[in-house]
C-alpha cells in the first residue's frame, strides 16, 4: 500500500538526515606505542588511558574510532572500549597525524620528515613504511607525493584552504610561490598560507599554532609577550587565505615538563583540535583556562565543541590532534571492511 504524501515526507526526510549524519561522521584512527619499544616504555600506561577516553568521547558524540594496536595491549583496549573498535596492526609510532595521509577530503601521503624522528630520515621512511604497507592490504585509495611534510603542519578546513609553516619550504627547497603552485595542484587544496613556526627547529608544526573550527574560521594562539610575532602570523594568514577570518584564543602555554626535549610540550595549546565535519575535539589540561577555551571556540564555529583531557600526555608534545588519523566516506568504509 502506498504511503499518505505526509507519511512520505516525513519518511524520506528521517532516512535522509540518517544518510547525512552516517555520511558526515569520522573515522578517527588512533596507535598505541608498539609493545617492545621503550621510549614509550614509561609512558604507555598515559598514552592507553588517553586514547581510551579519547575513544569514548568520540563514539559519545557520533563519530567512529578505530585503534590499531600492538598485540601487547590489544586485550587492554578491548576490554574497554570492546572489539569492534580495536585491531591487531602494530605500527611504529603513536603519531598517526604525521605519517599518515593528509587531508580527509581528498588524502595524499606526504614524505614523513626526518624532524618526526627526531632526525632521521631513515627511521621516519621506516615509520611510515609500515603504515604505508598495511593501507596497500586494504586498498584504500590516496594520492602519494615525494614532497617532505609530516600530518602535522598541514591544517586545512576541508573547503580548499591550508595553513602550513615555512618548514615545507625549507625540507622541500621551494620559493613559496612554487610551492603554492605545487600544492594548489593537488585535489583539495585551494589556498596555501605559510606561517613562521612559533618555535624555529625541531617539528616545526603549523598545529601547534592555528587550527580551523569551521569553514574559513581559524582561532590562533595569543602570544601577548611576542607582539611582533602576533602581527606577522596575522599578516601572512591574511596574505594566502584573505577571506578566512581569524579569531585568538587563551594561549597558556606550559612547557614545565618535557618528555623529550626534541619535539616540546603542547600542554595549554588548545589549536591542537581535532576537528571534523560535525565537531571539535578540543583539548583540555585541568587548568581555569579550559573554560575560557571552550568558551572561545564555542562562539565562533556551528559545530560542536567537546572537550577531550589530555593533561596526560601533552608533556609529550603532541595530543588530540597529533593522535588523530582521520578518514571519511569510501576510506573510512575500506578500512573497517578489511579489519572487520
Amino acid at each position: 500500500m502506498a504511503m499518505r504524501p505526509v507519511l512520505l515526507f516525513i519518511f524520506i526526510l528521517l532516512t535522509g538526515a540518517s544518510m547525512a549524519n552516517t555520511v558526515r561522521a569520522e573515522l578517527i584512527v588512533l596507535a598505541s606505542p608498539a609493545g617492545m619499544d621503550s621510549y614509550y616504555k614509561d609512558a604507555a600506561p598515559d598514552i592507553l588511558a588517553f586514547h581510551i577516553e579519547y575513544a569514548r568521547q568520540i563514539e559519545a558524540h557520533g563519530d567512529k574510532v578505530l585503534i590499531l594496536t600492538s598485540p601487547d595491549f590489544y586485550r587492554q583496549y578491548v576490554e574497554a572500549l570492546g572489539a569492534d573498535k580495536v585491531v591487531s596492526a602494530p605500527m611504529q609510532d603513536i603519531w598517526m597525524r604525521d605519517f599518515a595521509p593528509s587531508n580527509a577530503s581528498a588524502p595524499v601521503m606526504f614524505r614523513y620528515s626526518a624532524a618526526g624522528q627526531g632526525g632521521s630520515q631513515d627511521e621516519a621512511d621506516i615509520v611510515q613504511d609500515v603504515l604505508a604497507a598495511f593501507l596497500e592490504e586494504t586498498g584504500l585509495n590516496f594520492e602519494e607525493s615525494d614532497f617532505i611534510n609530516d600530518g602535522g603542519n598541514f591544517v586545512d578546513d576541508y573547503a580548499g584552504n591550508v595553513v602550513m609553516s615555512t618548514k615545507f619550504l625549507a625540507d622541500n627547497k621551494l620559493s613559496e610561490t612554487r610551492a603554492r603552485e605545487i600544492l594548489t595542484v593537488m585535489p583539495g587544496i585551494d589556498h596555501v598560507a605559510f606561517i613562521e613556526a612559533d618555535e624555529q627547529g625541531g617539528l616545526e608544526h603549523a598545529d601547534g599554532v592555528v587550527s580551523f573550527v569551521d569553514t574559513n574560521t581559524l582561532v590562533i594562539n595569543s602570544y601577548p609577550e611576542d607582539a611582533d610575532y602576533a602581527r606577522q602570523l596575522k599578516a601572512d594568514l591574511k596574505r594566502g587565505l584573505p577571506e578566512v577570518k581569524i579569531h585568538e584564543i587563551v594561549t597558556p602555554y606550559d612547557d614545565s615538563e618535557i618528555y623529550d626535549e626534541r619535539f616540546g610540550s603542547a600542554c595549554g595549546l588548545y589549536t591542537n583540535a581535532l576537528v571534523t565535519p560535525e565537531r571539535v575535539y578540543l583539548p583540555q589540561f585541568g587548568i581555569a583556562e579550559d573554560k575560557i577555551a571552550l568558551k572561545q571556540v564555542r562562539a565562533v564555529t556551528g559545530r560542536e565543541v567537546v572537550p577531550v583531557a589530555s593533561q596526560q600526555v601533552c608533556h609529550m608534545g603532541g595530543g588530540v590532534r597529533c593522535m588523530s588519523w582521520q578518514l571519511r566516506g569510501e576510506s573510512a568504509r575500506k578500512l573497517l571492511d578489511y579489519v572487520f
